[in-house]
């Protein structure tokens, strides 16, 4: 009996290899089995919530999401979240706050990105009569008239009292409440446990509760820098850069506009 082996024409080739990527689709992780662990401070919170629904829908790629404060002191400190081996492939912090990892050597070398900046403005319970931020002076005399002012315990508080409330000459006259993010700031003024609240912009104008009331004088503004970057030792570097390179895109421009920033780029 004769076996005659017939090589396959074209048809039976591309068939093959056809069969050849399903096996490979099937056998592979996909790009929708992608995972990213984020690590996230306040600031950039408002745009960063309405930019992932795009991305984690376009990309393929799933986004856990975990908050901390930029700097100051606690467990919740981004820093610390990190030094105790909190999982992260990236973090979107203050300026400052990134500064700090990157010195620490938490950040993979040269993936840092800055995202937005913020300046500072004035929260007030929902209601209440308008206040006059527009001169240094009346700035001043807001906070001497309150009998509490609220201030994150991150960078922007670390400014304010160290820095800003010195040079008024008003540091020993004016109550302030250091709560440990920006989120405490503003339930304090929501709840009438503060007059006002000093902090970025853009964690006023998520909150339900409070009004904003103005920026502070440019003469004393304190423009925050926020920034994202892929924490060092992650296993999904080139799914972080993606989720970092969108949020510093074009697209994401109008949203961190709307949400009271301006984009860095």
């Amino acid at each position: 009996m004769l076996i005659f082996s017939v090589a396959p024409d074209q048809a039976q080739k591309n068939a093959m290899k056809r069969m050849g990527v399903i096996f490979a689709a099937l056998t592979w992780p996909t790009a929708a089995s992608a995972q990213l662990n984020v690590l996230i401070s306040g600031g950039f919170t408002g745009a960063y919530e309405r930019l992932l629904p795009e991305f984690e829908r376009t990309s393929g790629i799933k986004v856990t999401t975990g908050s901390g404060s930029s700097q100051g002191q606690g467990p919740q400190r981004i820093g610390a979240q990190l030094a105790r081996g909190v999982p992260a492939d990236v973090v979107i912090l203050s300026r400052e706050g990134l500064n700090e990892l990157i010195a620490a050597n938490r950040i993979a070398t040269g993936t840092d990105v800055d995202l937005a900046r913020v300046p500072l403005g004035v929260a007030v319970r929902a209601g209440s009569p308008k206040l006059d931020v527009s001169t240094v002076e009346a700035f001043k005399q807001i906070l001497l008239n309150a009998k509490t002012v609220a201030v994150p315990g991150s960078t922007s508080g670390i400014w304010l009292t160290s820095y800003l409330f010195p040079r008024l000459g008003i540091a020993e006259q004016i109550h302030v409440k250091i709560t440990p993010r920006g989120t405490g700031a503003t339930e304090m003024v929501a709840t009438g446990n503060a007059d006002l609240a000093v902090m970025p912009v853009s964690e006023i104008m998520r909150v339900p509760g409070v009004d904003f009331a103005g920026v502070i004088p440019s003469e004393i503004q304190f423009v925050q820098v926020f920034s994202a970057a892929v924490v060092a030792g992650s296993q999904e570097i080139e799914n972080a850069r993606r989720l970092i390179e969108f949020l510093a895109s074009a697209r994401a421009s109008e949203v961190i506009k709307n949400s009271g920033m301006n984009p860095a780029r």
